[in-house]
């Protein structure tokens, strides 16, 4: 077979063919509106002996941006170590904890010891947005 031939014919179909692996974003941006609470380290707001002890085995430290959602939203792509961004407030979130089952579409901030924020912040309905990999089946 001549190179020449083999070159024009199918040149064009193995870069097509590897398009995907070029400058394709794998990633998908989700939102979703969702109840906000906020929370503290204190044994009264936990479950543990170890209030800053999270339910993934984390330990939160005042000042941490991370976030509690509720079992819901884990299949939603909103899984361990997720970051998202919350409507109204500056910076990225890391999901570093889970609520009660009994909770549903709704997020807990981390507030470390200040009781005053918390209870400033109340319960908000916000819009979150993180990303999910397209290609991801887990749901951590």
């Amino acid at each position: 077979m001549n190179f020449k031939f083999f070159y024009i014919k199918y040149y064009p179909l193995l870069v097509i063919s590897l398009l995907p692996l070029t400058g394709c974003e794998d990633d998908l941006t989700k939102s979703l509106e969702v109840m906000a609470t906020a929370y503290n380290s204190t044994p009264a707001q936990t479950d543990t002996d170890s209030p800053n002890q999270a339910a993934w085995g984390d330990y939160l430290e005042p000042g941490m941006k991370a976030i509690a959602v509720s079992r819901d939203l884990i299949p939603l792509g909103l899984g361990y170590k997720t970051e998202v961004e919350i409507e109204g407030i500056p910076g990225t979130f890391i999901v570093l904890d889970k609520m009660h089952r009994r909770k549903k579409k709704t997020i807990d901030i981390y507030m470390g010891l200040d009781l005053k924020a918390a209870k400033e912040w109340g319960r908000k309905k916000v819009t979150i947005k993180w990303k999910v990999n397209r290609n991801s089946t887990s749901s951590n």
